[in-house]
Formats: structure tokens, C-alpha cells, sequence
């Protein structure tokens, strides 16, 4: 029988790809939904897999569901922050999609909130669950790239009217910029994957002449360098106006081999040829649509660490750690200059 009772606030695109996954755990049951939308007991149920969730118009007696244990926010970027805080507040733990926050003070607020509650979280960078980032991790301790010294990763995906959440996201107030909405995920893999921190950023960005990307309130595309405490340098695009297929590009270079997407090569296997890449057969990022990402481990994991009273891979605190090196790149974004992490408060 499921120990553990979800509440969803926000049914839309995200959500869909989250409730399927929390069907499938047996350690949970989708126990309540807080929406703005009118749902019939049988779209509940659709929803749910089981019997019919108590739906909630208001968050706070939502929030107060007798034996809520956690809360997944799939709602808009912007009430991610209020709802996190009230959340944590309210002593339950919380899953949260990505970005946190769309600025820094927020970010800063929804910290202090959850260290005082003492509640678990997870944040959705559930792209470290894919078995790429696992590969890639696995790599990288044998030895096989050696000493990393430049990381590249690459978030590119069209998001122009066809897109579902086109119409709020282009604006600055809701989507925030073509980092915080999308190309965040990128700079989570690069923090994840580097041994050192981020100790400056600078950050250039463009926009598409298209007539349709014209609604964007924000540069759709940007670049950023990032300079490592160890000597290490990389550089990340986030594309959100591109006319091509979806593409998370990864490309580290060691002193002792590269990886590029499923290619590799290293020094440390012998028998390669000179020439060649070797290809490895692992399942990467290719799509951005929520159906296809890596939700169940994700949410698999989170049950677990609910009932064995740990944290999860990808805490708030570690997911702090993204979202400052995004901050800062968005501060490099503003005024033109390089940015140091140290300017922003920890």
C-alpha cells in the first residue's frame, strides 16, 4: 500500500509527464491537485490512475489536505517561489520544476524557507537520470577523459508558436530569459559534471530577425563562457529560436581522451585507432517534449529519500549551485561585462 501522499499543483504540460510517473511508484498515491481548472471526477481519475484526488481551486487549503506529504509544483515559473516557500512552511516536501526562480532574491527566499523547514526537495534537472549523464559519470571516474580542462554542452530547441507554452513564455515576466526557461538544463549538466566551481562568467546573446521569434521579449539566443576555480573553461548556448531538430550537445576535453554525445576516445583504451571514434551505445537527451524525459527515476529516487529520510541527488542545494551560475550570467547579460560569482550573495 503507498505511504506517501502527492499533491500536484498545476496540471498543464508539465504534469503530464509527471503524474504518469507517480502512477507507477508503488510508494506513493496522487492524493490531491491544485488547479485554476474545472476537472470532471472521471478527468481526475484519467489523471490519477486510481481513485478520484481531492481537486483544489485554492493552494492554501490545498496545502492543508488531511495527510499531504509532498508537493510537486508544475505551475509557471514566476509562483514557483511563493508556492515553494508556503510549501516549506507548511512542513511538506517539495518537487519542484525547473527554473526555481526567475531572480535572485526569490531564489534566495525559497532557500532560507526550506533550510528552516528542514523538508526534502528535489528540483527537476531529471536529465542527470538519463543513462548519458550516467555514462558520462562513469567516464569520467575510471579516468578515461583524464583531467577535464573545457566543457561544452549546448541546449538547442525551436520553441516558436507551435510550442505549447509559447504564448506566456516569451515573455520576460514568465519565461525570464532563454537560460532560465530552457537552456538551464545545459549549465546544470556542466555543473554536474565539473570537479571545480564556476568563479566568473561572460555572457553574450542575439535574437532571431524572424518574423514569429519577434514576440520574444527577451534575446533568444545565448552564450556564455565560464571560467573553474581549477584552471578549467567552458561554454554554453542556449537556443531557444533554432530551425533544426532538438539538440543537447555535450563535449568534454581531458588530458586523456574526449567525449562528444556517444562518441569517445581515450588513451586509456587501448586498441582504438588514431582516427576513429569509438560509439557508445547509451540512451541520450533527444527531445524536449516532457513525455519523453526522465521523470519516473527522478520521482523513483524522491520516494525513496522520503522513506529513508536522505536527500536526493539533485536537492535544492545542489540545484542552488545551477541557478547562481545562471544569475550571473543573466547579470553578465545586463551590463555587458564579466560578472564573479562572489558578487552574488551566497
Amino acid at each position: 500500500m503507498a505511504e506517501i501522499k502527492v499533491g500536484v499543483v498545476g496540471l498543464g504540460w508539465a504534469a503530464s509527464g509527471h503524474l504518469p510517473a507517480f502512477n507507477a511508484n508503488p510508494n506513493c498515491v496522487v492524493d490531491a491537485l491544485c488547479s485554476s481548472k474545472d476537472l470532471t471526477e472521471d478527468q481526475i481519475v484519467e489523471m490519477t490512475g486510481g481513485p478520484a484526488a481531492t481537486l483544489y481551486h485554492d493552494y492554501d487549503e490545498f496545502l492543508q489536505h488531511p495527510g499531504l506529504d509532498v508537493v510537486d509544483i508544475c505551475t509557471p515559473h514566476p509562483v514557483h517561489a511563493d508556492q515553494t516557500i508556503r510549501a516549506a512552511e507548511a512542513g511538506k516536501h517539495i518537487m519542484i520544476e525547473k527554473p526555481l526562480a526567475i531572480n535572485y532574491d526569490d531564489l534566495l527566499a525559497m532557500r532560507d524557507a526550506v533550510q528552516a523547514a528542514g523538508v526534502k526537495t528535489t528540483v527537476y534537472f531529471e536529465l542527470r537520470f538519463i543513462p548519458h549523464f550516467q555514462l558520462i559519470q562513469s567516464v569520467m571516474a575510471q579516468g578515461l577523459l583524464g583531467d577535464v580542462h573545457f566543457f561544452e554542452i549546448d541546449y538547442y530547441h525551436g520553441i516558436g508558436p507551435w510550442y505549447g507554452q509559447f504564448e506566456w513564455n516569451v515573455r520576460k515576466d514568465m519565461g525570464g530569459s532563454a537560460l532560465i526557461t530552457a537552456g538551464c538544463h545545459a549549465l546544470d549538466a556542466i555543473v554536474a559534471f565539473a570537479d571545480s566551481e564556476v568563479e566568473e562568467v561572460y555572457a553574450y546573446s542575439s535574437k532571431s530577425s524572424a518574423d514569429w521569434a519577434q514576440p520574444y521579449e527577451y534575446d533568444s539566443t545565448s552564450t556564455a563562457i565560464l571560467s573553474f576555480a581549477d584552471g578549467a573553461h567552458g561554454k554554453i548556448t542556449s537556443c531557444v529560436d533554432c530551425r533544426q531538430p532538438y539538440v543537447f550537445n555535450i563535449h568534454l576535453v581531458g588530458s586523456e581522451g574526449t567525449l562528444w554525445n556517444d562518441r569517445l576516445w581515450s588513451t586509456q583504451i587501448e586498441g582504438l585507432r588514431a582516427d576513429e571514434w569509438m560509439t557508445t551505445p547509451t540512451a541520450q537527451a533527444e527531445s524536449g517534449d516532457v513525455l519523453d524525459h526522465p521523470y519516473p527515476p527522478q520521482i523513483d529516487e524522491f520516494m525513496e529519500c522520503v522513506l529513508e529520510d536522505r536527500e536526493s541527488i539533485i536537492n535544492f542545494e545542489e540545484a542552488f549551485k545551477t541557478h547562481r551560475v545562471m544569475f550571473a550570467i543573466e547579470k553578465s547579460l545586463a551590463e555587458g561585462r564579466p560578472v564573479k560569482l562572489d558578487e552574488l550573495e551566497v
